[in-house]
């Protein structure tokens, strides 16, 4: 405080400038890095990943997707992908090779802690958020009638189940989306056992730059995500067959 007056320090958040997108990064490509791509990564970065850890994610749609190739890009030794859509799991295999988990088939905090022989996951993402489904789960259906009575607004499911298998001292990152209020929080699991809670919205532009360079080095391609591709006349049918998963949808990309 010079002189009684107080000083101010801009410090900026990220680099957000106009950025041109070089000639080597193709359309399909770059739009990638307007929301899912960074998203996903930002998930995996939340974990703090070291050689040899192992992630599980909840989620392998677009976001989930990106989020399970930056871990494995990132060092994470083993990469679990748990979802109930077969076409997903197969592109989390493929695409990264993830061990796979269909929720619909087993109990997955059992799965997983057989999967890391009784210790549980080193980090945990949560990329589903409040529209959380299990099958058949009492919990589920518990979600379901306080949501039906505007008792709660979110169906957290998935983060419940995170934070129950994450291993004591694990991170569990959450870039699923809720909106509201959740019921049966396991606050006495998530205290107790010493985790780490991250989430937050994506700052999309944060990392723009970091993942061009990873796009151009040859360190990821998201365009892999891509399953459809129309014009932009066909954009109805478009969010017609992602909204009601026909056809294998993942992502769909429009062009004029």
């Amino acid at each position: 405080f010079p002189g009684g007056q107080a000083e101010y320090v801009r410090v900026p958040f990220a680099d957000v400038g106009p950025i041109k997108i070089p000639e080597d990064v193709t359309d399909e490509q770059a739009v990638m890095l307007s929301d899912i791509l960074p998203t996903g990564y930002m998930a995996a970065e939340f974990c703090d990943i070291s050689p040899g850890d192992v992630v599980a994610v909840w989620g392998a749609g677009p976001v989930g997707q990106f989020a399970i190739a930056s871990a494995k890009m990132l060092g994470a030794e083993r990469v679990i992908a748990i979802d109930r859509f077969p076409n997903r799991l197969r592109m989390a295999h493929e695409h990264s090779g993830a061990e796979t988990i269909d929720y619909a088939d087993c109990d997955v905090h059992d799965a997983l802690t057989e999967m890391t022989g009784g210790r549980g996951p080193d980090a945990c993402i949560d990329a589903v958020g409040m529209e959380a489904h299990h099958p058949s789960a009492p919990a589920y259906a518990y979600d379901r009638v306080k949501q039906a009575t505007r008792l709660e607004s979110d169906r957290p499911f998935a983060l419940r189940e995170a934070i129950r298998s994450c291993r004591n001292g694990g991170v569990v990152s959450v870039v699923g989306v809720y909106g509201g209020f959740v019921d049966k929080f396991p606050m006495g699991s998530l205290m107790n056992r010493g985790l780490t809670l991250r989430a937050g919205q994506c700052h999309a532009q944060r990392y723009t730059r970091l993942l061009l360079d990873r796009i151009r080095a040859g360190d990821i391609d998201p365009s892999f995500v891509i399953t459809h591709r129309l014009s932009l006349e066909d954009a109805p049918a478009g969010y017609e067959t992602f909204l009601h998963d026909k056809d294998e949808c993942m992502k769909v990309v429009l062009t004029p």
